[in-house]
């Protein structure tokens, strides 16, 4: 891989548009920072616009294309309004992480100082905690397929849950390097198999999987709880717990439950990273009713960048890259400490713009 890196460009629908224009502004002043070279971006029209006017949901090529760069940022995908004909939404992202098999989905839930925090017990200011959704099989495994593996009538409908030994003994893998990771900078290194093994075979064999691996990371807490158990225990003690791994749509779940508890999805960074491709965006919607409103937080998709500045520095061997990364999550950071970061999604008096401008200023 080369000094000079490339990334597809996805701006998407809705304030796609907006947090990917924020976030890459952020991300090119910080990589100037550390004097790196500069990041060149190729730009991939998809989403439910472009579906709409012309009945593809990705531009032709576009999915090789993304494959064959350095890396994908994402804005969002998707329109109320505009959907298949069976009722479910345009999501060529779906198919992207299929394609390039982007099992680790990284979703990071952050306390910050003077964001809202909605559990009145102090220690929630304590909240620092990943969940670690498998992004390809799972519940979703049929939204990828478009339900090809699945039976319907008009009666009757049926969607598949696949789990496979390949990509779930890659997943936890991927967990527990994690967690040490984590542990290395401080935190438990701890992980959590989450799962539903005492009612569905599939769950049973995910935990199976989990055990036989655990062994190997001696030093990483190694525990389990039913998803229903910790969708409790993400509102009573979300600070006792680290990384959480879990299967595609409990992790869809509860990363949304883990949004709310940090202030909404507006702080929600995703990174869909497999064994040669990572896509990076925020985990919320396009939200079109305020889109070019000079309304929208993008601090998820700020820090989601962050994510794939951390990934480029694994992809390339090359330190500054994290060094880049840690600038951007420091100006969160301290943007909020000093309450110079005040969105208007958590009531404050800062849109887009003005968000963006505060982060550039304290990047320096």
């Amino acid at each position: 891989m080369s000094e000079k890196l490339s990334i597809a460009l996805i701006r998407g629908d809705g304030i796609g548009v907006d947090v990917a224009n924020a976030a890459l502004a952020v991300v090119d002043a910080a990589v100037a920072k550390v004097g790196l070279p500069a990041l060149s971006y190729e730009e991939i029209t998809a989403g439910a616009a472009y579906y709409k006017e012309t009945g593809r949901d990705i531009e032709p090529g576009g999915e090789k294309r993304a494959g064959e760069l350095d890396a994908i940022f994402l804005g969002a995908i998707g329109l109320p309004s505009v959907r298949h004909d069976d009722g479910t939404e345009i999501a060529p992202h779906l198919r992207l992480r299929d394609r390039y098999g982007l099992y680790a989905g990284v979703r990071p839930v952050k306390a910050y100082p003077n964001a809202p925090q909605r559990l009145a017990d102090p220690r929630a200011a304590e909240i620092d905690m990943v969940i670690l959704r498998e992004s390809t099989e799972g519940l979703f495994f049929s939204a990828a397929t478009h339900g090809r593996p699945n039976f319907a009538s008009d009666h009757e409908v049926r969607d598949t849950l696949r789990i496979t030994r390949p990509t779930t003994e890659k997943l936890f893998h991927f967990g527990f390097r994690l967690a040490e990771k984590r542990k290395a900078r401080g935190r438990p290194g701890k992980l959590t198999c989450v799962d539903k093994a005492n009612v569905f075979n599939s769950m049973a064999f995910f935990r199976k999987i989990f055990d036989e691996i655990s062994p190997q990371y001696p030093e990483v807490e190694a525990t389990h709880n039913y998803v229903d158990a910790q969708a409790l225990d993400l509102i009573r003690k979300p600070w006792e717990f680290d990384v959480m791994v879990m299967e595609n749509m409990f992790g869809d779940i509860l990363s949304d439950l883990g949004g709310g508890l940090v202030g909404g999805m507006g702080m929600a960074a995703c990174a869909e990273i497999g064994d040669e491709v990572g896509l990076f965006q925020p985990a919320h919607g396009s939200a079109p009713d305020i889109m070019g409103q000079d309304k929208a937080n993008p601090l998820a998709a700020v820090l989601s960048g962050s994510l794939m500045l951390d990934y480029l520095a694994e992809r390339t061997g090359n330190h500054r890259w994290t060094e880049a990364a840690e600038l951007v999550e420091t100006a969160v950071q301290s943007g909020f400490e000093a309450n110079r970061l005040r969105p208007m999604e958590f009531g404050g008096d800062m849109g887009t713009l003005a968000v963006t401008k505060e982060l550039l200023e304290l990047l320096g």
